[in-house]
């Protein structure tokens, strides 16, 4: 008998599915405190969560028979999938079940504020009739600006268009040819901040894109700007949001979510012209009931057949072909990764080429997990295994598959070509003895990279006392290297190093780097 527990609130038709599965045994124990949830997880063999529910390194230590945790929904902030994937815990969620009611409380959010509903709703209540207070503004002919065109930011650009607004996006990971397939105009995010009428967010929460709208963004808005963010807390920096409100810079904001949640910023939210909801954006019945019941269709075939579905840590192959290449899916996503913190502009084509014996297999999972690898630091959360490859489409990326039985250097070798409008990358890649990936060419440049944690890619003329240079600016600023890869190009004279560092370097450090003498340029990683 497999049991599962559901720690957060599951719509019924979810419930259902697993209490009429045989052989599966559902308990529902909502609010349970960490404690509670570590005492009792070892008990259970799946776990189906949603946002309250934090599935930490912890309650992972205690989970002795978990095999998956499930999520009801998109977010997996609230789930440690390193922790996860170490153990062999599959980690599932359901991304498409609630794009379209995000999407929805976008337009919703935003047509609220322009016409000051909620302000105006609360003072009839109050026994005014303040008629002239609470004139408003029409969307005909204004411009949206979206930043993130994923799957809810196309769906609010869609709805927005129905509306006759002019609709304007940024993201630097997706081909113009694809936006102007559904109307829309790319631009800068410079050109967003002063052309747009409304901003509305739409990206994942990253290191970058923390803090992404902020009072520099600020500076550059057209006075009487709206802001909206149904997004991730956090994006948006509220601080600078609420200097901007009441300078009158910004005329009003409406959010869905906070740096803190619950949030506690009343300052912020005492603001006349703020409108709020507590995470609403994937509140709707039907949402609800659509990511309860995938999610449980998900967990009894995984439970029930070993199909894995909707997975982000696993990809949907058999258990016979994970064992046979699973070196090889993990070396993949790794070259995907780091090309995708190289390329600069959206991603047109990829070319893929697999040579020598990794041909006696099946090779269509492995190019899912580079894409997944590729998209990941562009879309972060949204992407996994299953989805991957329609994402790449929509996005107008083509993928190449090229295979030669032709041994190279090694007996097995993956090769990754990334375009752009604004050039191209190559990474190779192969496994040494029987796991451990390495990268062993960037570019025209031959390596031995492991491709793991904190790394700086940095490119340079082949001139003495560069490495000396590097090695003091980041001693000087208490930054240790764990590892150093040098490599020469001896036609152009320039040469690339590529290297890890045992903690974080800030900002300010890396502008040191990129000033250097004779270095060219210095790309952060994140692996």
């Amino acid at each position: 008998m497999k049991k599962i527990l559901i720690s957060d609130n599951l719509s019924e038709e979810g419930i259902e599915i697993f209490k009429k599965t045989p052989g599966i045994e559902v308990n529902v124990k909502t609010k349970l405190t960490p404690e509670e949830l570590t005492a009792i997880i070892k008990d259970y063999d799946a776990l189906v969560i949603r946002s309250a529910t934090k599935v930490t390194q912890e309650v992972i230590d205690c989970a002795e028979k978990l095999a998956v945790v499930g999520r009801a929904g998109i977010g997996l902030d609230n789930v440690d999938i390193p922790a996860a994937s170490k153990r062999g815990i599959v980690v599932m969620n359901t991304p498409g079940g609630n794009a379209v009611t995000t999407g929805e409380h976008t337009i919703a959010m935003m047509l609220s504020l322009v016409r000051k509903i909620p302000q105006a709703t609360a003072s009839l209540k109050a026994g005014k009739w303040e008629k002239t207070k609470f004139t408003g503004h029409e969307f005909l002919n204004k411009t949206l600006g979206i930043i993130g065109i994923g799957r809810v930011g196309s769906i609010v650009a869609d709805r927005a268009q129905g509306l006759k607004m002019k609709v304007i996006a940024y993201d630097p990971f997706i081909a113009p040819e694809a936006a102007e397939k559904v109307g829309i105009v790319l631009a800068s995010l410079d050109e967003i901040y002063s052309q747009a009428d409304i901003i509305t967010v739409h990206t994942p929460m990253t290191k970058e894109t923390r803090g992404l709208i902020n009072a520099a963004a600020f500076s550059l808005m057209k006075k009487g700007v709206c802001i909206v963010n149904c997004a991730r807390g956090g994006i948006v920096s509220e601080q600078d949001l609420y200097d901007a409100l009441v300078s009158g810079k910004v005329a009003g904001a409406a959010l869905d979510v906070f740096e803190e949640e619950p949030t506690k910023n009343l300052a912020l939210l005492s603001l006349d012209n703020v409108i709020c909801t507590p995470h609403l954006g994937a509140s709707t019945d039907e949402a609800q009931i659509n990511v309860a019941i995938a999610i449980a269709e998900q967990i009894v075939a995984y439970l029930t057949t070993g199909e894995i579905r909707g997975a982000v840590n696993f990809p949907a192959v058999s258990a016979e072909l994970l064992a046979a290449i699973r070196p090889y899916l993990t070396l993949a996503e790794k070259l995907g990764k780091f090309e995708a913190q190289l390329v600069t502009g959206g991603i047109k084509e990829v070319v893929v080429e697999y040579n020598g014996e990794i041909l006696n297999y099946n090779v269509a999972p492995i190019t899912i997990s580079l894409l997944k690898g590729l998209l990941t630091p562009i879309l972060n959360e949204s992407i996994n295994y299953i989805n991957a490859p329609f994402i790449a489409k929509e996005r107008g990326i083509n993928v190449i598959e090229v295979k030669s039985s032709e041994m190279k250097d090694y007996t097995s070798m993956i090769s990754v070509t990334v375009k752009t409008a604004k050039g191209e990358i190559y990474a190779a890649g192969t496994i040494f003895g029987r796991q451990d990936p390495r990268i062993v060419r960037i570019n025209k440049f031959t390596v031995e990279v492991i491709p793991e944690g904190r790394m700086f890619v940095m490119f340079n003329y082949d001139k003495p006392g560069v490495i000396g240079n590097i090695g003091t600016t980041l001693g000087q600023n208490g930054v240790n290297i764990s590892r150093l890869h040098l490599s020469r190009e001896q036609i152009d004279g320039q040469a690339m190093v590529v290297l890890s560092t045992d903690s974080e370097v800030s900002a300010d450090v890396i502008e040191k780097l990129r000033k250097l003498p004779n270095v060219i340029s210095v790309a952060d990683l994140e692996m």
